[in-house]
């Protein structure tokens, strides 16, 4: 096939006028083209008299090589050829089946390549099945009821599920295009493997999930929830096998550890085993929210509310005369923020979109970069106290019951605590309290964003609003930890095979299920059946 890009189709357009542009640029009639379908879709809404949707698309065509020899158009090529290429088992021998801890993105995709290849692995989920999960996480939304093992960041699709569903990522490879695809095939609607921001949504999420958890099986893996790691069995560093709820013994050679990047007990304990970790940066700050129609404004203009165009977004960043860059991360339009805390004792935020996007207001969260400078310890697992030390405070300033601190930008900048909400009503559930939110987070980080929201606002026009609502505290941006392993991905630890985001090696839903399907590569490549 023939990789045709910048297609550029007005948003008044049909998509029927990308094969009249097609013809054009091929230089060929109607009946030479044999089919083409869409690689990449993306919108141009730079100007604001034009909005563009801009398409890659590849075409089959008769004579491609005639074709391909008389065009003088460096935007026209072969397609590269995007199939996964399955590696090649190794020779050495495995008496027991690999076992595969977390069903995140990076264990689910870990655990389904596995099972493709034959090797029947045996997955361990410390939480439930999506469909209690989802449950028990509207529970504490409406009571304040938290489940320490069955929250927003544990159970089944890890963290992932109650987000956005969002698939962009910043890695270039060829296994992405597997893991849209078997997303696809387990009911992700089909337009995310050529949108250029492709999202899943919650609501949709949950489904896939499962449909996930029902192929491994189909292939022969085996998926235990409410079944916790509580210890490794090791002899002579190599593991032996796991323990499960502090009393099953479970032989194994191979362990994948995607454990996702709130695992803190488990950071813990493979820390007391041996498994070498250090210090990672990660971010802190809140979730601010917005009118999205405020948004849809800014970024379309005229053309905000177009049906094509669906909830606008946003990507922002400063660098702050404190040395520190502020930035927005895990936008979700048309969403909420949701409490997400996973200990007691503890508020956490964080964001969530259904596939619709059709709520009132915009969130994002607005962090600040920190890192080992500012742990007070040398310690591996400094970043995971920091982030306690935090959330613990913003429980407290939050009344105590889960409820979460917010302020208005207006006070936030005025450095005086809030009291009534005007045009922007918070999502939060169960309820925020009005405060002042410097009391919950670093001064530091205070000052870095209040320096940054006019100079945001600037980028973004309406960001720097009275009335957006800053709700605290968001620390879960990334894992405080990496978890050393070699080239092979392998611990120092023989047979511990650290994965995805918990590990440090991933940042969001993509990248965490690539990464998974690295590290079962690497024990298929070692392995035999």
């Amino acid at each position: 096939m023939i990789r045709i890009s910048d297609i550029k189709i007005s948003i008044e357009d049909d998509k029927s006028k990308i094969k009249e542009e097609l013809l054009k640029r091929l230089k060929i009639s109607k009946e030479e083209l044999v089919d083409y379908k869409i690689y990449k879709e993306s919108i141009d809404a730079r100007r604001r008299n034009v909005v563009y949707f801009v398409y890659t698309v590849d075409a089959q065509i008769e004579q491609e090589e005639l074709i391909l020899s008389r065009l003088d158009d460096n935007k026209i090529r072969k397609s590269p050829d995007l199939e996964y290429k399955y590696v090649e088992a190794g020779n050495k021998s495995l008496k027991h089946r690999p076992v595969v801890v977390g069903t995140g993105p990076a264990g689910l995709f870990a655990a389904l390549l596995l099972a493709q290849m034959g090797y029947r692995p045996l997955v361990l989920e410390r939480g439930k099945r999506v469909e209690e999960r989802s449950q028990d996480v509207n529970d504490f939304w409406e009571s304040g009821k938290l489940d320490p093992e069955s929250n927003v960041q544990f159970g089944e699709g890890g963290a992932g599920t109650f987000s956005d569903g969002k698939l962009t990522t910043r890695i270039k490879d060829l296994r992405c295009r597997k893991v849209l695809t078997e997303l696809i095939e387990a009911g992700a609607p089909e337009e995310i493997i050529y949108k250029n921001k492709a999202h899943v949504g919650t609501d949709i999420l949950q489904n896939v999930v499962k449909n996930l958890r029902k192929k491994i099986i189909t292939l022969g893996g085996e998926i235990r929830f409410q079944s916790k790691v509580t210890d490794l069995l090791i002899e002579e560093k190599q593991v032996k096998g796991v323990i499960v709820n502090g009393q099953k013994e479970l032989k194994a050679e191979i362990v994948i550890l995607a454990i996702g990047h709130s695992a803190r007990d488990t950071f813990e304990m493979i820390y007391q085993q041996g498994a070498k970790i250090e210090q990672k940066s990660f971010s802190i700050g809140v979730r601010i929210e917005h009118p999205q129609g405020l948004i849809d404004q800014s970024q379309y203009g005229q053309f905000a509310g177009h049906p094509k165009l669906g909830s606008a977004d946003y990507s922002l960043s400063h660098q702050c005369s404190t040395g520190r860059t502020a930035y927005t991360f895990c936008m979700c339009p048309g969403g909420e923020v949701v409490a997400a805390a996973s200990e007691l004792g503890r508020v956490v935020t964080n964001g969530m979109s259904e596939y619709n996007r059709d709520k009132a207001n915009a969130n994002s969260a607005l962090l600040v970069g920190v890192g080992p400078k500012d742990f007070a310890s040398k310690h591996p697992l400094a970043g995971v106290e920091f982030q306690r030390r935090w959330e613990q405070r913003a429980f407290e300033v939050g009344g105590g019951n889960y409820d979460a601190p917010a302020q208005l930008v207006g006070d936030f900048l005025a450095g005086q605590p809030s009291v009534k909400w005007r045009e922007v009503k918070p999502s939060y559930a169960p309820r925020v309290c009005m405060t002042d939110l410097s009391l919950c987070l670093p001064q530091y980080v205070v000052e870095t964003i209040k320096e940054a929201l006019p100079k945001l606002d600037k980028k973004l026009s309406g960001f720097a609003m009275d009335d957006a609502v800053m709700t605290a505290v968001e620390t879960r941006s990334s894992s405080p930890i990496r978890i050393i392993r070699s080239k092979e991905h392998e611990s120092n630890i023989g047979g511990l095979y650290p994965a995805g985001e918990g590990a440090g090696y991933a940042g969001g839903i993509m990248s965490a299920a690539v990464d998974g399907i690295k590290v079962a590569e690497a024990v298929i490549k070692k392995y035999k059946l």
